[in-house]
């Protein structure tokens, strides 16, 4: 297994890392609260931590969907809880001519499922050294994600895979647990997200539903089968989330939910 290191946190190397936040930016204040409460949750557990959360969320299901505070001033508060937190910090691009600048900030790029293809925006993102986690799209098999790889490899050998589920027909998802060994298969770290794997896309019309009650059997089954990190939107409140608010985990249940997972993933290091 290909190790990938983003400052003290390092993938691949036997250790669960722990990815979480919440979906979108929701302010400075909300977004820290949350990152720090999630930090300390890792901490008491041993785990490396990671902060997350989207600038600007380009796919929502309708025009009306709040989309983030967008590219600048979302970048000044990423900047701004890396600094408080003092932890590395992942978020999303979605066009080329962002890698760069979020590459000032931010110590992994993703690219969203539903840009995974896009070898311009691929090789934009691993130009500018920086990790790259590409989450597996919802149409993809896990075996062709190696085509993603071999875009990637022509520039760098920091590469992170996501599995957050597969279409099953309309507004549905599934995980199939045989693609984590596949990906990893291609010497790369893989990460299950637990929370996108719940999501029923456009299952509200003008939004997604999600089934988080599936979150943690999904967290514990792909434990069981063997991943490096896992990826978690988190929040204070759900019910108050300004995106994927029907999937995200309450902050309250975080620690139970990890230290079931550590448990599994403990049991078969």
């Amino acid at each position: 297994m290909n190790t990938v290191t983003v400052g003290n946190v390092e993938f691949g190397g036997g250790k669960l890392v722990l990815i979480a936040g919440p979906c979108v930016l929701e302010g400075f204040e909300r977004s820290l609260l949350i990152g720090r409460r999630a930090k300390e949750i890792a901490e008491r557990l041993n785990m490396p931590y990671i902060f997350k959360a989207s600038f600007d969320k380009a796919n929502r299901s309708s025009i009306k969907s709040f989309r983030g505070p967008g590219l600048v001033e979302g970048l000044k508060i990423l900047a701004d809880i890396k600094r408080e937190l003092n932890v590395p910090i992942v978020t999303d691009i979605h066009e080329s001519y962002q890698a760069q600048p979020v590459a000032e900030v931010a110590d992994i790029l993703q690219i969203p499922a539903f840009l995974c293809r896009q070898t311009d925006l691929l090789i934009a993102a691993a130009k500018t050294g920086k990790v790259v986690n590409v989450k597996k799209a919802q149409f993809l098999s896990a075996r062709d994600m190696s085509n993603v790889v071999d875009k990637l490899r022509t520039q760098t050998e920091k590469i992170l895979l996501t599995e957050r589920g597969t279409s099953f027909g309309y507004n549905n998802l599934v995980v199939d647990m045989r693609g984590l060994p596949i990906m990893r298969g291609f010497n790369c770290p893989v990460i299950f997200d637990g929370t996108h794997s719940v999501q029923l896309p456009g299952g509200a019309g003008t939004s997604s539903g999600g089934q988080r009650e599936f979150v943690e059997p999904l967290v514990k089954a792909a434990c069981a089968v063997g991943v490096d990190g896992l990826f978690l939107e988190v929040h204070d409140n759900p019910a108050e989330g300004l995106s994927d608010g029907a999937n995200m985990i309450a902050l309250d249940n975080l620690e139970q939910l990890l230290t079931s997972a550590l448990k599994v993933h403990e049991a078969i290091q």
